[in-house]
């Protein structure tokens, strides 16, 4: 049985339009089993790369490799370097199609702190490390194919935050590997959410380990993801009643699905994350699915309800209509699931 039967009607027609080549690569990638060395994949790759949203993006970057000023490049927001290689490998951005892209990778490893973490601070100092940027830059590096040893110890860091191995509370400043103020404990524990959990700053960690190969996977990221995957699971990930710190209920946006997606989440990366750790057909992730379909129109396609319109380099979208790139991410899932 096909995994289409999911849908209302069959949209893959309209992802493969012409007129929006970045959304036509990423169909044709994820959702038609291609060969690497299909001619009509690597012709829609090499079209995406040279029109389109990765285009102009490529076209606003330093020749250094940095978006907006030098340095570790969180702000501003939602252009700097930072957000600007998140949203690229969101697009389908590959090392292999343009040299940019792999010297702004560089770039940004280059400010990378010496205990591996990515940082918010413009010094760079490692105090400014957070889950959801850590997360986001980790996998955004690996979805671009950038292969860099320095990402060994992005990864390392990562999972020990997690599991809270070898880290000191944040208070031992003088130890030589501890928690800060917003990289706070173990478990996802933020500051900026009362040093509670953050799923939203989980989330992003978890598809990160999801990027390494499993058998790449150390005894360490192995024991993270095992944590990662029973702290997602210990409410139903439908109600996205994780610890909302300084709110008596969970977030509103968690219902809302985007595009881009940066630190806010919604209950379908959740989806993303869990399927590609191999728990898509997890009954506990049921009612999360039967969500996701419920939202797609008569024509099969996914309306966007969460933007950054005018805070990024380019738009995707008009809010509350139907959103290509939102259907993408949803369809991605229930394939996923055959």
């Amino acid at each position: 049985m096909s995994w289409k039967t999911q849908l209302q009607k069959d949209s893959l027609p309209w992802l493969l339009e012409p007129e929006n080549p970045g959304v036509r690569y990423l169909a044709l990638r994820d959702l038609f089993d291609l060969s690497s060395d299909d001619r009509e994949l690597k012709s829609a790759r090499k079209a995406a790369h040279k029109e389109g949203p990765i285009a102009e993006i490529l076209s606003k970057m330093n020749k250094e490799g940095y978006w907006v000023k030098p340095g570790p490049g969180y702000n501003p927001k939602y252009s700097s370097t930072v957000w600007s290689i998140i949203l690229l490998a969101q697009l389908g951005a590959s090392v292999k199609e343009d040299k940019r892209i792999e010297q702004a990778c560089k770039y940004l490893l280059d400010q990378m702190a010496e205990g591996g973490q990515f940082t918010t601070t413009s010094s760079g100092a490692p105090s400014g490390t957070v889950d959801c940027l850590q997360g986001n830059l980790c996998w955004s590096l690996m979805e671009m194919g950038y292969d860099d040893p320095r990402l060994k110890s992005a990864y390392e860091w990562m999972a020990r935050t997690v599991t809270g191995e070898g880290i000191a509370p944040a208070e031992d400043k003088d130890a030589s590997v501890r928690y800060y103020a917003y990289k706070c404990g173990p478990m996802f524990a933020c500051g900026a959410n009362n040093k509670l959990p953050c799923a939203w700053g989980g989330v992003k960690v978890m598809l990160a380990f999801s990027q390494l190969p499993v058998r790449g996977r150390t005894p360490l990221i192995r024991k993270a993801i095992q944590q990662g995957i029973d702290f997602f699971f210990s409410i139903d990930p439908a109600t996205a009643k994780y610890p909302s710190g300084f709110a008596n209920q969970p977030s509103g946006n968690w219902w809302k699905f985007g595009f881009p997606v940066f630190y806010v989440a919604d209950v379908l990366l959740i989806a993303e994350m869990l399927a590609s750790l191999g728990y898509g057909s997890d009954p506990r992730l049921s009612n999360t699915l039967n969500l996701i379909r419920d939202k797609q129109d008569s024509e099969g396609r996914w309306s966007l309800e969460y933007d950054y319109a005018g805070k990024t380099w380019i738009d995707f979208g008009k809010k509350k209509q139907p959103n290509k790139w939102v259907t993408l991410r949803a369809l991605r899932v229930l394939k996923s699931l055959h």
